[in-house]
């Protein structure tokens, strides 16, 4: 590899942060700061993945302890990659935080699949799939209830979470190893791309499958939710005012509605979290990707990061305050929530 083949500054190693590509054969990114900037950085997402460790696990504890993990399989794994994504930010940022000196073919694999952040957005990446999965299974279950009842199995749920980790490791792992390198003992990633289309093409993928499908996923699955919903909810308003106590929703069909509607809530919570966070991000790198001299401004780099990290670092503290079976568990453990009791 000549010189002329890539071009580097100090910030590719932090660059793939992001998950997208910020250097590109003949354009230069000046760096805008000193390596202090930087490392504040690291340690602002450590402690952002420490906590993230700490509350999705409390969190998936609480799904186990109020039984949840039965009645909402893809939820729970939704949780299950929201913390294997935060325990890789851990391992990712104390690693850079080492600030290490790669040589040989263990460098490279420390490079590529540590420093690089690929594990991290692998679990990422898996997360998101699985987001758009559960809002197609609860469209399906409240939209079209027979069904649902009558086509779906156990084993297109195996199917659908094994589908969120292959796709989110294939959507890391075809991009970081091609365009990654270790250079007189620094990791460079996602920096090494033989042309500029290249890296727009991997731009507009990744804008496209994690954030624009994924936002009409939402935006049509849910709209159609809450109109069945709303509906269910006047029949029966209309039944407890007109017809007589033979024809009246039961008490457990009022509560399996609200418990619905409960679930329903706590997954648009999480969706519209996912999408106001990550807008930072993809508008910056648009920016960045279609200036033809591209230039990086680090504050924008690590306040749109630093945004979407956040994202997979505080889902539990709304399935905490939205997610009543959760809240119940969580509840229970505090001591003066005990004795009042």
């Amino acid at each position: 590899m000549t010189d002329e083949s890539v071009t580097t500054s100090h910030l590719s190693v932090h660059m793939a942060t992001s998950g997208m590509t910020q250097i590109t054969h003949g354009s230069t990114m000046t760096p805008s700061s000193s390596r202090g900037a930087e490392v504040y950085f690291q340690c602002a997402v450590l402690v952002i993945g420490v906590v993230g460790t700490a509350t999705n696990a409390l969190i998936l504890y609480a799904l186990v302890a109020s039984k949840q993990h039965k009645k909402h399989v893809m939820i729970v794994h939704q949780n299950v990659l929201d913390l294997f994504t935060n325990v890789f930010m851990v391992v990712s940022y104390s690693v850079k935080l080492c600030n290490i000196r790669l040589t040989g073919s263990a460098g490279y694999w420390l490079c590529t699949l540590i420093l690089s952040d690929s594990l991290v957005w692998c679990g990422t990446n898996g997360s998101i799939i699985n987001l758009a999965i559960v809002t197609i299974e609860r469209y399906l279950k409240v939209v079209h209830p027979v069904w649902s009842k009558q086509k779906l199995r156990s084993w297109m749920t195996c199917t659908a979470m094994a589908f969120a980790w292959i796709m989110g490791f294939v959507s890391c792992v075809a991009v970081v190893f091609p365009t990654s390198a270790v250079i007189d003992g620094a990791c460079y990633a996602y920096v090494i791309w033989h042309s500029r289309t290249a890296e727009i093409i991997n731009y507009v993928l990744n804008f496209l499958f994690f954030y624009a499908i994924i936002l009409f996923i939402f935006i049509v699955c849910y709209w159609r939710i809450l109109n069945v919903i709303r509906r269910q909810a006047k029949v029966m308003e209309s039944h407890n005012a007109e017809d007589g106590p033979g024809t009246a929703p039961t008490q457990a069909q009022i509560q399996a509605h609200q418990m619905q509607f409960n679930v329903i809530k706590t997954m648009i919570f999480v969706s519209a979290f996912y999408c106001i966070s990550w807008s930072p991000s993809y508008i910056y790198y648009l920016l960045v990707a279609l200036n033809p001299n591209p230039t990086l401004i680090e504050d924008g780099y690590y306040v749109s990061v630093g945004i979407a990290f956040l994202y997979m670092s505080t889902n539990p503290f709304i399935y905490a305050t939205k997610f009543h079976p959760v809240r119940k568990v969580l509840l229970r453990l505090i001591p003066c929530k005990k004795t009042s009791e």
